[in-house]
């Protein structure tokens, strides 16, 4: 490719690029980034362009790196582009590399201003690389869909536009204008998986099918597709799914069960990768018999499903999805000294009479087993049994605040008939840890 061709690979993938406050450029200082950074401000004088920042994350890996920051600090200055460069501390781990990633993309997510474009210079033999290590990991149709040229990150978005642009033509670039960049050595380094894929197998491949690289990139474009019909298959599916659970003051993301029971093994797969996507990191082949557990087990059992980063439980004919402060108890006793004003529950949400408040000092207080309370007309009634009556979901009653006037049970929030104190006394109005919807 030449100048030109590379110039319009760029300012095609940046067509509503005037749409973003800025363009934040992921800039290491090595050959993809430089040639990158490079384009976009000869870009610049050719058409409108948002206003350009580059950002350096130091890992702190190897002794060398050090030097890199002022080399990065040259080259934006000799291009008129600010340069911000961040130090970053990378968990130790089985994969280095992973760490690393984790740890600049925590960066790059926490800089991006609202609707911002983060660029970042990979390109097709990045692509051809990441489809190979996803195919022996044994990734499924999204993993194997490779990079997106555009996704979330953060506030704003993680953009690709070298995409489709083969590594060969940006080194060529790179020398025909003399630019200077950053060779790591530890790209050298064959036992990291990247670095032998790389050094070794793609050029074997090459040697043999000299579009190898291409086709693969081409490949991860066909997958990608196929991972689009998917997720729009999975949108009809969950919409069925999408029922009132009668508990929607949990602000709990939920599902109706029987819709999802009655779809295939491989339909309800699809549906719930979809939508656990943003909740939580997915689990592998092996670990999906754990929803195969959850689905089949019966009610009595209270099942649930651990991931990454919650857990799935099932509860009152649907699917809720706890993380967070949902997955710590609820504990202790809390004087209530004003009712008339909200009380914040630690790591509980918050609580508060909608209408006149009880007089007196009140305590909120959690289920230990045994509450009774008295009703108009009913007597005493377990506390247990009134629950059971209302269908209250297992993983909700321990958490759900219980108001006392000394050692009487007032009210227990949210549940009709018992938000109920005292004659003229407003509902008790409990907002629980993942809503927002509180002191409306």
């Amino acid at each position: 490719m030449n100048d030109i061709e590379l110039r319009a690979a760029l300012a095609s993938a940046l067509t509503d690029a005037s749409q973003a406050p800025a363009l934040l450029v992921a800039f290491s200082g090595g050959l993809d980034s430089t040639v990158l950074l490079h384009l976009l401000t000869d870009l610049r004088q050719r058409q409108s362009l948002p206003e350009l920042h580059a950002i350096h994350v130091h890992h702190g890996l190897q002794a060398v790196a050090d030097t890199w920051p002022q080399h990065c600090h040259e080259v934006c200055a000799a291009l008129d582009v600010p340069l911000s460069v961040t130090h970053v501390q990378v968990a130790s781990g089985a994969s280095l590399e992973q760490a690393a990633r984790q740890a600049r993309y925590a960066v790059f997510a926490d800089v991006l201003g609202a609707e911002q474009w983060l660029l970042s210079a990979q390109h097709r033999d990045d692509q051809a690389e990441t489809l190979l290590l996803r195919l022996l990991r044994g990734a499924g149709v999204r993993g194997l869909a490779a990079m997106a040229p555009r996704r979330r990150l953060g506030q704003g978005y993680l953009v690709r536009p070298l995409l489709e642009v083969p590594r060969a033509a940006l080194e060529a670039y790179a020398r025909r204008h003399g630019l200077r960049w950053i060779e790591d050595p530890s790209n050298q380094n064959v036992q990291f998986a990247r670095n032998l894929l790389r050094g070794q197998v793609l050029p074997l491949l090459r040697s043999r099918w000299p579009q190898a690289a291409a086709s693969l990139a081409r490949s991860a474009a066909h997958l990608a597709e196929a991972q689009q019909l998917l997720g729009e298959l999975a949108e009809q599916d969950l919409q069925r799914a999408r029922l009132p659970s009668g508990f929607d003051w949990l602000g709990l993301p939920s599902l109706a069960l029987m819709p999802l029971s009655g779809l295939s093994a491989a339909r309800q797969r699809n549906a719930l990768r979809h939508w656990l996507a943003p909740l939580s990191r997915l689990p592998d082949t092996d670990h999906w018999a754990g929803w195969e557990d959850l689905r089949d087990a019966s009610a009595a059992a209270h099942p649930l499903w651990r991931l990454a980063d919650g857990e799935l439980h099932r509860a009152a004919g649907h699917l809720w999805w706890l993380a967070g402060d949902w997955l710590r108890p609820a504990v202790g006793v809390m004087a209530w000294d004003d009712p008339r004003q909200p009380l914040v529950l630690p790591g509980n949400g918050r609580l508060r009479f909608d209408g006149a408040a009880p007089s007196g000092v009140l305590q909120v207080r959690y289920r230990q087993g045994g509450e009774v309370m008295q009703l108009a007309g009913r007597g005493q009634r377990d506390l247990k049994r009134l629950l059971n009556e209302r269908g209250v979901p297992g993983f909700a009653r321990s958490r759900l605040p219980l108001v006392f006037q000394g050692d009487q049970l007032l009210a227990v929030a949210n549940l009709a008939g018992l938000d109920c104190p005292l004659p003229g006394a407003g509902k008790l109005i409990w907002c629980a840890p993942t809503s927002d919807q509180c002191l409306r």
